[in-house]
């Protein structure tokens, strides 16, 4: 028989388990104490992650607008499809797939794989639906009682004037980001603050009702109000997309129109240009031809979108530097008179060519030169020899300080993203101050150097402006989302680079380019005017590809006895090799002569030009509508470009009629715009003014028979043709007025 254990056994093993009891439950303690104490915060954020949702409310992005407060970009609302797959049973799944698939264009296998990850209560669908759509899915989910298919509002941007200002504004990415332009700028002005909704939900993963949610209010981004004027910005669009077409411009166009007073962009322009709205679809034409040569999803269909697609984001007035050429004539001149190195009576002689450590450079004007020149002449002729003597009095010192001066070795400032630093696209001190040095000589006139648009604008501007370089800027304020004022920006002068005397002779000698020398065809009668010409070689295309291509620019500036605006136009590589003076001039006289009206710059025109009221209209059939628009700009008349062609094809009124000074000749460029007409408009009562207002809103002309209009009592009696019919666009209207403070 077995021995049954002693009572030393028994202590021994009461004493075992007592000791394992007391390690388990120290054990359990020490465990308990880790998760409850030391470990308690980590524990707790994930009890808290299982028994709540976070749902995030999106923040309004703030509005652009234009100085007179236009929208030009605006949120709205859209919506987002998600699945709660927790709480879609296995037989709903495929019905879901079925109608979603349908309404919203998805594949019906996404929506079957996103739907089957039953541990998770947020699959998105689809994203940034428009509100036809939302409606469709709320009335399928209302219709078959669908549970796990939810809806949550989201913004979208829209930009209401469609191509404008492209490359200005920019465009936002997919999740509602600043992509380009000022959207990419300012986008931590424009984006808020997202809000939150944060829910408790039961062991089934259902939200609790509304006693146990707490929302965190989005708080929605600040409105920005920019410098650019809407109306300016539409006139420098229409003429450049003009003569992007009727010179064949392969590498696109740039305009810039300043306040020389103070910096600010007026209106800034690339085009070809392309939606915001659809910043992915090419606007390019030319692009879009190229694209379709390819085969769709090769290696080089993507690379050549991507590419295209990048280049018509890029905003050529502030990220492309390029050679000015003769433009920057205007900035030797300002730097030779503030030096004194030359004065109005300095005279020069041109052979033809002028010859720099033996390198024989020549004037466009080869043979026979021209001759004996004074400054004034020296300017309208754009005298290469001359300025090379220019430079050359000036020194090398001197022109590398005043470049400086003019802000032309560094970047402008403006709040725009993607501005060049041309550094190294610059003469350096050393190559400029080298005795007989050719790049002192090449500078002079405007070559072996690159500078970008706005550089060159903003430099030109502070020479006519009195002297003061103004650092260039377009927004003007940021607003809350109440409309309250959040900050003004005030214009910056940088520095006084020349004197107020100097500053005047220089838009004295920039008047007389537009009058009597190669910027005739900016000339506006009643206006004055002052401008420069400008064609540059690519020399680096040329070096790289042996292919000879140009810019054509010109900038103008008005008016010349107190400078206002700046308007520069550059035209990169037409069809047809030509000058600045003969293509771009005109192209910036037909922006001058809208903008300066429309901004209360009245003409004023000289005893010839008031006798000259009644115009002959010439025949313009068939020519390319700057150069029509220009010789009717020279007549004292208006012109108004219909259509998308590049050449005139029918004009009214037709050559020969007589106009009124001041009148307007519709240009019809295509077919299709010659099927436009206007109702005649019922003026009979009217005042003068009025009457002359209304006439010319429906794009009429106004001939005045009686008293003259600017009377106070001068009102409309008869006119013809009657009121009500349907007439071509340009139709003369005759109006009798009398006096009737004199009736009677």
């Amino acid at each position: 028989m077995a021995k049954k254990p002693g009572n030393t056994m028994r202590i021994r093993m009461l004493f075992m388990v007592i000791m394992m009891t007391v390690v388990c439950f120290g054990v359990l303690i020490w465990r308990l104490f880790q998760i409850q104490v030391v470990d308690a915060e980590l524990y707790q954020q994930r009890a808290l992650a299982q028994q709540m949702r976070t749902t995030t409310i999106r923040a309004n992005r703030g509005k652009i607008y234009d100085r007179n407060g236009k929208e030009l970009a605006r949120s709205g609302t859209v919506w987002t499809v998600y699945l709660s797959p927790a709480d879609i049973t296995g037989e709903e799944l495929p019905k879901i797939a079925d109608g979603l698939s349908e309404i919203l264009g998805v594949d019906r296998q996404l929506i079957m794989d996103r739907g089957a990850n039953k541990k998770s209560y947020y699959q998105i669908i689809k994203q940034r639906i428009e509100k036809e759509e939302a409606d469709r899915v709320l009335a399928f989910i209302s219709e078959h009682k669908i549970k796990g298919v939810n809806l949550e509002e989201d913004t979208k941007r829209y930009y209401p004037y469609g191509d404008f200002a492209a490359q200005l504004l920019g465009f936002t990415g997919s999740e509602n980001q600043g992509a380009y332009g000022l959207e990419a700028y300012y986008d931590s002005v424009l984006s808020g603050t997202p809000g939150r909704v944060v829910s408790v939900k039961n062991a089934k993963g259902t939200d609790l009702n509304f006693r146990y949610q707490e929302m965190y209010e989005a708080q929605d981004g600040n409105s920005l109000v920019l410098t650019i004027d809407e109306v300016i910005q539409h006139y420098l669009e229409k003429h450049l997309e003009t003569a992007v077409i009727e010179h064949g411009i392969k590498n696109r166009a740039v305009g810039i129109v300043m306040d020389v007073t103070n910096g600010e962009i007026l209106a800034m322009a690339t085009v070809p240009d392309f939606a915001p709205n659809q910043p992915l679809v090419l606007g390019d034409p030319t692009a879009q031809s190229g694209l379709d040569r390819l085969e769709p999803d090769s290696e080089e269909y993507k690379a050549f979108l991507g590419q295209a697609q990048f280049d018509q984001w890029r905003n050529k007035a502030i990220s492309d530097p390029y050679e000015p050429g003769s433009v920057y004539k205007v900035i030797t001149i300002s730097t030779g008179l503030e030096t004194k190195a030359v004065n109005l009576n300095s005279n020069f002689f041109c052979p033809g060519y002028h010859i720099v450590s033996g390198v024989r450079i020549g004037c466009w004007r080869y043979a026979p030169g021209h001759g004996s020149q004074n400054l004034t002449e020296a300017m309208q002729n754009s005298c290469n020899p001359a300025f090379m003597m220019i430079g050359a009095r000036i020194g090398g010192e001197n022109t590398y300080e005043f470049f400086e001066r003019f802000g032309l070795s560094s970047p402008t400032g403006i709040d725009l993203p993607g501005e060049a630093d041309n550094k190294n696209l610059i003469q350096t001190r050393e190559k400029l101050t080298k005795p007989g040095g050719v790049e002192l000589a090449s500078t002079s006139f405007g070559q072996s150097f690159k500078i970008t648009p706005i550089q060159l604008i903003t430099a030109i501007s502070a020479a006519v402006n009195g002297g003061t370089l103004y650092q260039p800027y377009v927004v003007k304020q940021v607003l809350d989302p109440d409309g309250n004022v959040v900050s003004t920006t005030q214009p910056t002068a940088k520095r006084q680079v020349i004197s107020k005397e100097t500053s005047a002779l220089v838009a004295q000698l920039m008047e007389a380019v537009v009058k009597n020398g190669s910027g005739r065809n900016a000339n506006i009668p009643g206006y004055r005017i002052g401008g420069k010409t400008g064609t540059s070689q690519k020399l680096d295309v040329e070096q790289q590809t042996g292919v000879k291509e140009n810019i054509l620019s010109f900038i103008g500036v008005a008016p010349t006895d107190d400078p206002k605006i700046a308007v520069l136009v550059l035209l990169d590589t037409p069809a047809q090799s030509s000058y600045g003076s003969v293509i771009a001039a005109p192209v910036v006289g037909a922006v001058m002569s809208e903008v300066l009206p429309y901004i209360g710059i009245e003409p004023k025109y000289t005893q010839e030009e008031l006798e000259k009221m009644d115009i002959e209209v010439p025949t313009l059939v068939n020519k390319l509508p700057h150069d029509a628009q220009s010789a009717l700009t020279q007549l004292g008349l208006k012109a108004r470009i219909v259509g998308k062609g590049g050449t005139v094809l029918r004009q009214i009124p037709s050559g020969h009629q007589m106009i009124p000074r001041g009148g307007t000749v519709i240009l019809y460029t295509d077919d299709e715009s010659m099927e436009t007409r206007v109702v005649v408009p019922d003026v009979v009562g009217m005042s003068g003014q009025r009457a002359n207002q209304t006439i010319v809103n429906a794009g009429l002309n106004l001939r005045i028979n009686g008293v003259d209009i600017e009377l106070a009592g001068a009102t409309a009696v008869r006119q013809s043709p009657e009121p009500g019919i349907e007439v071509e666009q340009g139709t003369i209207i005759t109006v009798d007025f009398i006096d009737k403070n004199q009736e009677g």
